[in-house]
C-alpha cells in the first residue's frame, strides 16, 4: 500500500526522532477496527524495539476480538510538549505508526517482549522477573510490525 505523504512536510520529524519518541514516551493510543466497523482506540503502555511496538493485554476482550477481525492497526504517541519561556503555546511532537498486529504465540518470544515491557516500567529487573513468573501465563502480547511511520512537530498557536 502507498501511504499518504504528510501534507505539512516542513513539520515532519526524521525517522530517528520518531524512534527516539517511541523509545522514551510511556503511553500512546492503539487504534483498531472494532465492533460494527467503528474505530476502537485504547490508551496503552508499550515498548518499541527494532521496528516493532509491543503491548501486553488480557487474552480476551474488545481489543483481542478487533485484532482477530483485522490485523491492520495504527498507534499514536504524543509528547508532553515544551513551552519556551517567552511563549504561551507549547511545541508538541507526535508519532503515528501504521502496521499489522499479531498475537505472539511463541512462549520464548512472548517472555522476551514481556521483559522489554517490564524493564521499561518496573524499577528493577528482579521485579520484572517476579511478575513474569507470577502472571506471565495470564498475559497476551501483541506485536505491531511497523509498515509506515510519520512524526510531526506542531506549535499549538
Amino acid at each position: 500500500m502507498d501511504f499518504r505523504k504528510m501534507r505539512r512536510f516542513k513539520q515532519q520529524l526524521s525517522d530517528e526522532e520518531c524512534v527516539r519518541i517511541l523509545t522514551q514516551e510511556k503511553r500512546g493510543v492503539l487504534a483498531l477496527i472494532g465492533d460494527g466497523g467503528y474505530p476502537y482506540a485504547v490508551p496503552m503502555d508499550f515498548v518499541y524495539d527494532n521496528g516493532a511496538v509491543y503491548f501486553h493485554s488480557a487474552k480476551e476482550g474488545h481489543k483481542i476480538d478487533a485484532l482477530s477481525s483485522c490485523e491492520k492497526l495504527s498507534f499514536c504517541v504524543v509528547t508532553k510538549g515544551e513551552k519556551p519561556d517567552e511563549d504561551w503555546a507549547y511545541y508538541v511532537r507526535s508519532v503515528i505508526v501504521f502496521g499489522r498486529g499479531r498475537m505472539i504465540s511463541d512462549d520464548e518470544e512472548k517472555i522476551s517482549a514481556l521483559r522489554l515491557l517490564g524493564n521499561k516500567y518496573y524499577p528493577s529487573s528482579q521485579e520484572v522477573e517476579e511478575e513474569i513468573l507470577k502472571d506471565g501465563d495470564r498475559a497476551a502480547v501483541i506485536a505491531l510490525s511497523i509498515e509506515h511511520m510519520t512524526g510531526k512537530k506542531v506549535h499549538e498557536k
